[in-house]
């Protein structure tokens, strides 16, 4: 009997270690995008009664956009600001995978984490008393196209909250 011919064995080797180096440059960029996806958006927040202004990159809707790309309408409220306030928290608590992040002086800021990839969307919400308006803003954290969920959500917390 011959010993097995170890030059017959060298593609099936080649193509077991070309397929380890895609796995781990998959398993790479995928914990990149969860490191990415779980950092905090910086620049959050409401300076001189504005929340921040979406990116160039159509993954963001905010009442305040001037844009059509980007711009929603605010939610509006009858009543006192601390009544809107606790009913929108409740519209938001019954939606899944949220969390409230901070919550002051009638600005509210939640994460809402997609079902499937984990992606984490920043959302906040800041009660303009004089106006009776609640202006909102949704960002992705990652990516370019959100493919209309965060305006979708929008309009899904309107539909609640009214």
């Amino acid at each position: 009997m011959r010993a097995p011919d170890r030059a017959r064995h060298r593609p099936v080797d080649a193509v077991r270690a070309r397929a380890a180096g895609i796995a781990a440059g998959v398993l790479a960029a995928g914990l990149a995008l969860l490191v990415v996806s779980g950092a905090r958006g910086a620049g959050l927040g409401v300076r001189d009664g504005r929340l921040a202004p979406c990116p160039q990159t159509p993954n963001c809707v905010s009442s305040q956009a001037a844009d059509a790309g980007h711009a929603i309408a605010p939610l509006r409220y009858a009543g006192s600001p601390d009544a809107a306030r606790e009913r929108l928290k409740q519209v938001v608590a019954a939606m899944p995978r949220t969390r409230l992040v901070a919550e002051r002086d009638g600005y509210l800021h939640y994460e809402f984490t997609s079902l499937i990839f984990r992606f984490v969307d920043d959302v906040e919400f800041w009660v303009d008393d004089q106006a009776g308006l609640i202006h909102v803003r949704s960002a992705s954290r990652v990516g370019r196209s959100d493919l209309g969920v965060n305006r979708k959500r929008v309009e899904r917390l309107r539909e609640r909250f009214s």
